[in-house]
């Protein structure tokens, strides 16, 4: 009797506290559509009730068709994760060993010998990071195959980790040489049937995909349509399309064991280096608040996409953009709201007149961060990221609207931290004068 008093008492503060996520959600996303012009869809949900289900901007921008929560966009690099799940499910079946050396399947490239199917799925076969001018050419399969071996490696397969969408664009061939399916053919009688994913297939060329959202670039001033693509070539590590409903859909199958095994989840889901790299998956990526995250997003030219699984909190978060929105930012803006954090809402960043002289005093080493100071300019971390000042301490990124830093002094009018803002989240990065002159890695 008690319990059910308590519960009682408990359900209209859970659900007013839903509601206040909701509107919170509701009112980040329509500031990144009316001041960073966010085009696409968006999916968050807690314990499977959905708090933020909605589709903004244009899925055609001639025509002025507005995208709809069924438009379908493409994955980008999310695609990983399913070209990942179908090896795997080779391997339960006893087709594949993740031990089994590429070789195998292509004797004739090079270091295959070297290089496993455990490597090529956590990124640790030394194979360079793509292939863009060869996916935006119209060669064959077989001529794009023969010039992408002439690519040379980053480093010894299995002595480092670098991403790679070569690998998984052999994993795609491999699971066609395994199956005798063809990769779009795997998937979907594989994966997608199974999971009810009826509005998730592979781009083809030739096929007329209902509902599915053009791309688009951005120009300095306004939109421009996306470069032809070869998707005979650009599949495994990019490919699918989907819509966020259909993504809430496999994140759920990914709590069971429809698709995967016990034990091939564990090997998906387990960091298996140093960059915390699974299979298809990054595992607790650096942005997770603290809170257990399986995530993986995607970027080719106006194609963004995110999604984020934080499975000890049953959080689903889901941006799918067509207009190169950084789906990501944007993500970790919602994904930070639902944690009951504050967050800065996006406004109009103008730039202001500024003492440039005295810019020597923001050059360091902030952890990860390095400010830099040429002819007069602020940059971030290289010099392709000037910081335009909208203050006399606070600046925006030139690449970025959506980042701002500022710079914040101590007792003795030192300044020895920065505030960065990313997708309206704070966080506070202290200097480190011993590194000030030593280059880090960009962030």
């Amino acid at each position: 009797m008690m319990k059910l008093i308590l519960l009682i008492f408990l359900c209209p503060v859970l659900v007013f506290g839903q509601q206040s996520t909701a509107a919170k959600l509701a009112n980040y996303m329509q500031a990144q559509s009316t001041i960073n012009h966010f085009s696409g869809t968006v999916f968050v949900s807690k314990d499977g009730i959905p708090l933020l289900k909605k589709a903004y901007g244009m899925a055609d921008y001639e025509w002025n068709i507005s995208n709809t929560v069924d438009s379908k966009f493409q994955l980008a690099s999310v695609t990983k994760q399913f070209t990942a799940t179908a090896i795997l499910q080779l391997v339960d079946r006893g087709q594949l060993s993740l031990d089994d050396k590429l070789s195998k399947f292509f004797p004739d490239y090079p270091k295959s010998d070297s290089v496993s199917i455990h490597m090529l799925l956590s990124h640790s076969s030394g194979m360079a990071m793509g292939f863009k001018e060869i996916v935006l050419s119209t060669i064959s399969s077989d001529s794009a195959y023969a010039a992408i071996k002439q690519i040379p490696y980053a480093f010894s397969p299995g002595t480092n980790t670098a991403y790679s969408n070569i690998g998984y664009y052999l994993l795609a061939r491999i699971i066609e040489k395994v199956s005798g399916d063809s990769y779009a053919a795997f998937l979907k009688k594989n994966i997608f049937e199974k999971v009810g994913m009826k509005h998730t297939g592979v781009s083809s060329n030739d096929a007329i995909v209902s509902k599915k959202a053009k791309v688009y670039r951005r120009a300095p001033d306004s939109f421009i349509h996306n470069p032809y693509i070869n998707w005979n070539i650009n599949l495994g590590h990019d490919g699918v399309y989907s819509t966020v409903e259909d993504l809430a859909l496999w994140d759920k199958a990914l709590y069971g064991s429809t698709i995967l095994s016990a034990e091939m989840k564990k090997k998906m889901f387990t960091p298996h280096n140093a960059e915390n790299w699974g299979y298809g998956f990054i595992i607790n990526p650096f942005y997770n608040h603290g809170h257990q995250l399986i995530a993986h997003d995607g970027g080719f030219f106006g194609s963004m996409s995110s999604f984020n699984r934080f499975t000890d909190d049953k959080l689903f978060i889901t941006v799918l953009s067509n207009n190169e929105s950084q789906s990501h930012i944007i993500a970790y803006g919602l994904s930070a709201i639902a944690f009951g954090k504050e967050v800065e809402l996006p406004y109009r960043h103008h730039r202001v007149g500024s003492d440039t002289a005295f810019y020597k005093n923001y050059v360091g080493q902030y952890d990860a961060i390095q400010i830099l100071e040429v002819d007069g300019k602020l940059y971030y971390n290289d010099m392709e990221r000037e910081l335009i000042p909208e203050s006399g301490t606070k600046f925006f990124r030139s690449d970025d609207n959506d980042r701002t830093v500022e710079f914040v002094r101590d007792r003795t009018g030192v300044y020895n931290a920065i505030i960065l803002t990313k997708g309206g989240v704070k966080e506070i990065f202290k200097r480190n004068r011993s590194q000030d002159n030593k280059k880090r890695p960009a962030r």
